[in-house]
């Protein structure tokens, strides 16, 4: 793009800007916004390789009511609030201010992915605002020190970090390096998955690594426990020698090299070595010697993607760096953690092999083995030109987590026993085990879109595909594999549904069912058959958000005991599926799920309470006793029950009604008699009806509360001041019978 053409776009993007006259003089003022817009917003184009093409929308500027002591302004998008000691005097202080905030808007507006990253954010508004000079004023602070600083307060909210923040933008001339890749990444629409870090910003490193360990959820993504610097990038050794091995087809049969130190991995090594042993042994010879053949992978091969939108800080030049025989690339204990993440889900048979690594890999022998029966373990050190350990690394997968640990100065067996401590720790946390439910099957597959505003892959054949930035149809995403985001719940969207879409914590496979026949005889309405059918989309979530999507979505409003009811009672309903052989529903037939939501705290207390006794679904409804009248179509009524409908009425959960028929020249009527609950969900009643009358071509159903009122009564619980227990043992005493097929 030509300069003049540059020029002519960023004429059309300032925006408008509205003043509310409690800022003076209000000439003066817009003129100093639109002036201090377009000096950001060159300095973007010039770094960023071009101007954003979308307009801004306008910007108000008012004075800041609630603004705290050592705040002279603050924002939020499309608005902000100024602090002015003396009206109509637009001083320094006050400009400067000013052209702060704006930074941040142009950055709202220009690079919205960006929008998370508190440390980016603030790093630019300060660069450019013009407030350096004054912050580097006062005692001088080492480099170290501010960094520091820094890392004790991510969210550089306060005037300590904000100097610490200077101390590190003061290490560059001209404008920060670091700053200029974030921007040409935001104008490229690349994923913001990473957040800037420290050492990134002052382009070295300024602080020594501590210990660090995280926990994540296989099904959720989640981050369970975070100790230490996780988002922090550090050489990684071997660690990463099993996406090598994914990478890679027809995995050689190599003899070992004797005196050659990178063979070096282990006593008794066979006189042939194959790829499982030399990735259990950890043999890096086989690596180097596999590259010398031609047949290794390059790089990472089709995991290189996935590596680097986590934060791999470069590309591989040869094996020596993919193995981290030389320290020259670097990864976050968080990104190691998500990248095995989709490792579990696309290769599941690498993550059995791994799992033999306690048995005889580089975690045999030790007194924490037996306690890694089981668990899929990686080892990785970092060592100094010395061969003493920088770094010690264990990325550890289990059924349902994804430990990464990193310990500096440590090799791996020094510390393999903090990852079963670590496994059992994340594991108090309530619900952490696999939830899978059959999600929007009322809704046709083809009108289904998801979007992943972290890293979203596909797994194809047992390899990663990067999916679509915008939006696509989950259909699509799921046709050869799972679908997986990465650093980020699923958006999900679909006609008639909330525009915003829904988030989705986890993970979706494409599963058709078996085609649904009702029973003879029973009425069956097009909605139900769509519900007792199922869903060709498998969502896979923990339990706990399970269970906390469904509660909010039944009631969520629901609080205290009640609440801790319901939840105990929709967490047993997941493992017993009315859909044999299948997950459970997300429509009515089963349990409403509408996506996972922030979990509440009775929502965890309900899950570490113990399993209910009861051994098959258990009815829930709304239930309660406010009065209802509704009116429905007498076709529609006859559509069920059959025509020439003479009379219905309402007892013991039943609907007993009389039709007109003809045998011959004789004409009489028949009894007839079915769950009430066909009926009610048939007609979309509010509960089961107690009378119905006839008003011409339409019937007036009466009746109170909201649902099946079978089972659990939410609404009494709510008023009963019962403890949870109580209220279940009410609701389905010492035993039950089998549940109706009912919707």
């Amino acid at each position: 793009m030509g300069w003049a053409s540059v020029v002519a776009v960023l004429l059309t993007a300032t925006p408008t800007f509205v003043t509310r006259g409690d800022v003076t003089p209000e000439s003066d003022l817009r003129r100093e916004a639109e002036a201090g817009w377009a000096a950001l917003e060159s300095v973007y184009a010039a770094e960023a390789g071009g101007a954003p093409v979308k307009a801004p929308a306008s910007i108000i500027l008012q004075r800041g009511v609630a603004l705290s002591p050592e705040r002279n302004a603050q924002g939020r998008p499309g608005l902000v609030e100024l602090r002015q000691n003396t009206p109509g005097v637009l001083d320094e202080r006050l400009r400067v201010a000013l052209r702060h905030e704006l930074a941040h808007q142009l950055l709202w507006w220009a690079c919205p992915q960006s929008s998370e990253d508190r440390l980016f954010h603030e790093a630019f508004a300060v660069a450019l605002s013009g407030e350096l000079p004054a912050w580097r004023e006062g005692p001088y602070q080492s480099l170290s020190r501010a960094a520091s600083e820094l890392a004790a307060a991510p969210a550089v909210d306060s005037s300590r970090a904000r100097r610490a923040l200077a101390r590190l933008l003061s290490e560059t001339v001209g404008f920060p390096k670091a700053l200029s890749r974030r921007l040409r990444q935001c104008h490229d629409g690349a994923r913001w998955v990473v957040p800037l870090s420290i050492d990134e910003l002052a382009d070295v490193q300024v602080r020594a690594a501590g210990p660090a360990t995280v926990v994540v959820s296989r099904h959720s993504g989640e981050v369970l426990l975070s100790e230490g610097e996780v988002r922090r990038a550090l050489p990684y050794g071997s660690v990463l020698k099993p996406f090598v091995y994914a990478a890679g087809s027809g995995h050689p049969v190599l003899a070992p090299r004797v005196d050659v130190q990178e063979w070096a991995c282990g006593p008794g090594l066979p006189a042939k070595v194959d790829a499982r042993t030399a990735l259990l042994r950890s043999c890096n010879g086989y690596f180097l010697d596999w590259e010398t053949q031609g047949s290794a992978p390059k790089g990472f091969g089709a995991w290189e993607p996935v590596l680097s939108v986590l934060g791999l800080t470069g590309t591989p030049v040869d094996m020596a760096d993919v193995v981290g025989l030389r320290s020259t690339l670097a990864l976050s204990p968080w990104g190691m953690a998500q990248a095995y993440r989709l490792l579990a889900e696309a290769r599941p048979d690498v993550v059995g092999l791994l799992a033999d690594n306690a048995a005889r890999g580089t975690l045999a022998e030790l007194p924490a083995s037996k306690a890694l029966v089981g668990v899929a373990t990686k080892t990785g050190t970092v060592r100094d030109a010395a061969s003493r350990p920088q770094y010690g690394w264990i990325a550890a997968v289990d059924g349902d987590l994804v430990v990464v640990a990193v310990r500096p100065g440590k090799m791996p067996r020094q510390f393999a026993e903090e990852i079963p401590a670590a496994l059992a720790k994340a594991r108090k946390q309530a619900g952490v085990e696999a939830a899978r439910v059959q999600v929007l099957g009322l809704v046709p597959a083809r009108e289904v879109e998801a979007r992943c505003a972290g890293a979203g892959f596909t797994v194809d054949n047992g390899l990663p595909k990067v999916a679509p930035v915008e939006w696509a149809r989950l259909e699509g995403l799921t046709a050869r594999g799972a679908a997986v985001c990465l650093g980020a719940p699923w958006r999900v969207r679909f006609p008639k549904g909330p525009e915003e879409g829904r988030d989705y914590a986890g993970v979706f496979t494409w599963s058709p069912p078996p085609a649904y026949r009702p029973p003879a005889g029973v009425p069956t309405s097009p909605s139900a058959l769509k519900a007792r059918r199922g869903s060709d989309f498998v969502f896979r979530t923990t339990r706990l958000q399970y269970t906390a999507g469904v509660v909010s979505a039944e009631d969520v409003t629901l609080k205290g005991e009640a609440r801790l009811a319901l939840a105990r009672v929709v967490a047993h309903n997941e493992q017993h599926s009315r859909h044999p052989g299948r997950a459970v529903c997300d429509t009515t037939h089963c349990q409403a799920f509408r996506g996972t939501v922030r979990v509440p705290r009775d929502d965890a207390k309900a899950l570490r309470l113990p399993a209910l006794k009861w051994r098959e679904w258990l009815l829930f409804s709304q239930g309660g006793q406010e009065p209802w009248t509704q009116e429905r179509p007498r076709v529609d009524v006859e559509r069920l029950l059959g025509k020439g409908l003479v009379s219905l009425r309402f007892e013991a959960g039943r609907v007993q009604y009389l039709l007109t028929e003809k045998e011959g020249a004789s004409t009489f009527e028949s009894g007839r008699s079915l769950p009430c609950e066909l009926l009610r969900s048939g007609l979309k009643l509010p509960s089961c009806p107690r009378t119905a009358s006839f008003n011409g071509d339409a019937l007036v159903f009466e009746g109170r509360g909201r649902g099946h009122g079978e089972g659990l009564d939410v609404e009494a619980a709510k008023s009963s001041g019962l403890r949870s227990d109580a209220i279940l043992e009410n609701a389905y005493g010492q035993s039950r019978p089998e549940p109706r097929d009912v919707d």
